[in-house]
Order: structure tokens, then C-alpha cells, then sequence
């Protein structure tokens, strides 16, 4: 079955608001076996409303919509519902109830009029009740499509998306199978891992498709196959791992959902090791990543931001003459910060970024993206370094991925 996504507002096209929505709508829809073919957006007016609807409706089973069903008077979707399937608005008392409840949670006892009017739905609609909020879902059929009509407030959405909306679309119809699996890897350019892999990719079981989403200095590679067995496809899929980890086993470092630092973080309590950070143009970056885990405390010791020259060396003992010599950006300062953060915490591993991520104080020897980085351990300290290039978000980045990357290199030869 193929579906197509709308959502309503204008926030929307002009930037104000980033369209989660869809996104977990898309998500949820391809779980279940449906295949999302667009995704549109369209503001506040009902010509565009009701174009957007014949566009989204066009050969497609399913029409997912979100946005305009709030209690404030510029929400006019429901106005236009009512015109576009040739409806009336009539009071719900079941509705009316689930308002007074949701109203009642929250000690109120009296139901504003706005309020009472979202009991109003179009009497041509299959209501779905809503109980994390006030404005209900709504399900239309119209040439053999079904349009399902969600508030836009995500945590009503996911609610009703999750709790009703797909276990219904589930008992109506005879789902297949789709099945993704993200294999995670770092340590190459996307063109550069396209020719490694040509030829695997060119004796592909018909059917699975595989995509490269590069970002970050991760590249991640998605198969995507659907069929009527789901196991069936999973064991194709994990067959085709097995051949990916033959060719490029040194790369890949996580699955799905994984990240670097959650990655680093499972090997590090695996391991009962604990980690400090010394960040120069990183800026604290590397240890924001690792203390995002939960649990992280259990590992992670503590970081110093040794953004002067003169944390460097009072904090670090970095040798000053060191730093004259050589640049702060250096090989033999990257090292003795790494060195230095290790001791002065007393963890067992440790991390040391000192770099220039821009836009400005690169040279010809040291152009703007030039980064060294050291990770120590209690068996040795090693260093590499990296020109990334001028944009300075990218820059700390792509080092920040790269530092903990490093780390989990060190940490797979320490059994």
C-alpha cells in the first residue's frame, strides 16, 4: 500500500517550525508495510489546504494529515474538511467527554467555548478519540483513499498514531513486509566506499536496494527490501552483512540507531574503563557527545577546555617551548594534552583535540580544518592528522567523530 503525508501551517514554509512530524509518520507507516511516496506541505488557507489534499490523494491508498485542528480561531482545517468531503460540523458527546476529562486532569472545571467546539467534527468522519489532548483525530474515505486527520502537537500525534491509527490500518488490511537495516561506518568518502563495494553491489538480490546517507563524517548504508515474509528478508539481508563485513570489516562501527559515543560508551563499560577529554578547538563538543548517553557517569571522568595556550600548559603541562616550537596544532602538544588530562583526572583513557576549525588563523602549513588528535591509554598514546576543510561546524564535528572513533579503535585491542 502507498501513502502520501501532508502537513498543514504555515509555520511550516517559513521556517519558524522544523516538520518532526512527518518524519515519525513516515517511520511508523514503513514498520507497518506502507510505502510513503511524498510528502507535502501547504499553509493556512483552505485553497491551498484543498489542493494539497487532491495532490497528496492522487493514486494513493493513504493520505496522512497533520496541523490545523487546534482550539484558536486561525485553525480552519476543520472548516475545510467539512467542504472538501461535502460535511457538516455536529457536537460529538463522546468527544465532549474526552475534552472534559483532559480538561478535568488539569483542575479546570469549566469548558471554554473554544474548547467545546473542538467536540464539533464532520459527520461524514470516523472519529478516533484522542486522549492526550483535546482536538480528536479524524478518518475519510474518498475514492477508495483514506484521509486520516491528526493534530499537528507531536506528542498527540505519535499517540494516536502509535496506540490507534496503525493497529487499525493493520486489522482492515493484509500488510507486507519492509524491513531497513543501517549499517554504520567511518573512515571513508562516500565515492571511495561506492568503488570498494561496485561489485558486491552489483550482485544484489533482486529487490534489496541499498542507499548512502554521508553525513558528518559517517556514512551509513541503508538496505530496504519488502516481500510478504519478513523473515525471508531478514535472513537475505543479514546474508549480504556478512559479505559487507569481509570487505570493509575495519569501517563499519555500529547498526540502526547506533551512534560513535554510544558505540565508545558500551565498549568502555564493557571494559570497566573510565575517559577524559582535553578539547582545544573541539570546545567541549567531545565530552557534550559522550555524557549524551545515559549512564555516562560511569564512565566518563571529566574534561578540560584548553581553548589558551596557557590551560595548556598550567592545567595540561604542556610544555611551553613545545607550543613555540611547533604550534599549538601540533602532534607532540596533542599527545602531551592527552597525557596530561589522563593524569590530572586519573582515567584510564583519554582524548585530545587541538586543531583550527575556522574560518579564520589557518596558514599555508596549516590550513584552516587542520586537527591533531591523540587518544592514551595505559598501554600507549597514539596521534593522527586530519585537514578537513573551511566550514567550522563541520570542522568540530567531524573532529568530535573522529577523536571518539579513535578511541574505539584503541579500546577493540583491550580485551
Amino acid at each position: 500500500m502507498k501513502a502520501n503525508i501532508l502537513t498543514i501551517g504555515d509555520e511550516i514554509l517559513i521556517g519558524q517550525v522544523v516538520d518532526t512530524n512527518s518524519a515519525f509518520i513516515a517511520a511508523e507507516l514503513n514498520k507497518a508495510g506502507i510505502k510513503v511516496q511524498r510528502i507535502f506541505s501547504v499553509g493556512d488557507e483552505p485553497d491551498e489546504i484543498i489542493a494539497g489534499l487532491d495532490l497528496a490523494g492522487n493514486n494513493s491508498d493513504f493520505v496522512f494529515v497533520t496541523g490545523g485542528l487546534g482550539p484558536t480561531r486561525d485553525d480552519i482545517t476543520k472548516q475545510t474538511i467539512c467542504k472538501y468531503f461535502n460535511s457538516v460540523l455536529k457536537l460529538n458527546d463522546e468527544v465532549l467527554d474526552d475534552i472534559r476529562a483532559f480538561i478535568g486532569k488539569r483542575g479546570l472545571t469549566e469548558i471554554s467555548e473554544l474548547n467545546r467546539k473542538q467536540a464539533e467534527v464532520p459527520d461524514k468522519c470516523t472519529v478516533i478519540r484522542n486522549t492526550n489532548g483535546t482536538a480528536p483525530a479524524m478518518w475519510f474515505e474518498k475514492t477508495k483513499t483514506h484521509f486520516v486527520f491528526m493534530p499537528g502537537v507531536p506528542h498527540e500525534m505519535k499517540g494516536l498514531m502509535t496506540d490507534t491509527i496503525i493497529p487499525k490500518i493493520k486489522n482492515l488490511f493484509s500488510l507486507p513486509a519492509i524491513v531497513h537495516k543501517t549499517v554504520l561506518t567511518f573512515g571513508s568518502f562516500e565515492a571511495s566506499l561506492a568503488q570498494i563495494l561496485e561489485d558486491w553491489h552489483k550482485q544484489l538480490p533482486e529487490g534489496l536496494k541499498i542507499a548512502y546517507l554521508p553525513g558528518g563524517g559517517i556514512i551509513r548504508l541503508r538496505f530496504s527490501m519488502s516481500g510478504p515474509e519478513k523473515q525471508t528478508i531478514v535472513n537475505t539481508i543479514n546474508c549480504e552483512l556478512e559479505k559487507l563485513h569481509q570487505i570493509i570489516p575495519g569501517i563499519i562501527f555500529g547498526y540502526d540507531e547506533d551512534t560513535m559515543e554510544k558505540v565508545v560508551g558500551v565498549k568502555l563499560a564493557e571494559r570497566n574503563l573510565t575517559v577524559s577529554c582535553a578539547e582545544s578547538c573541539t570546545g567541549g563538543k567531545i565530552s557534550s557527545m559522550i555524557t549524551s548517553i545515559p549512564g555516562s557517569s560511569n564512565y566518563f571522568k571529566g574534561s578540560v577546555i584548553a581553548y589558551s595556550n596557557e590551560i595548556k600548559t598550567n592545567t595540561l603541562d604542556v610544555n611551553a617551548d613545545d607550543i613555540i616550537k611547533h604550534g599549538a596544532v601540533s602532534q607532540c602538544v596533542a599527545e602531551q594534552m592527552a597525557k596530561g588530562v589522563q593524569k590530572l583526572t586519573g582515567s584510564d583513557c583519554s582524548i585530545a583535540v587541538t586543531g583550527i576549525a575556522g574560518p579564520d588563523g589557518g596558514s599555508p602549513e596549516k590550513p584552516v580544518g587542520t586537527v591533531w588528535i591523540a587518544v592514551s591509554t595505559n598501554k600507549r598514546t597514539i596521534s593522527r592528522k586530519y585537514v578537513f576543510g573551511g566550514n567550522r561546524e563541520f570542522n568540530i564535528l567531524r573532529a568530535s567523530v573522529a577523536a571518539l572513533n579513535m578511541l574505539r579503535e584503541e579500546l577493540i585491542q583491550i580485551n
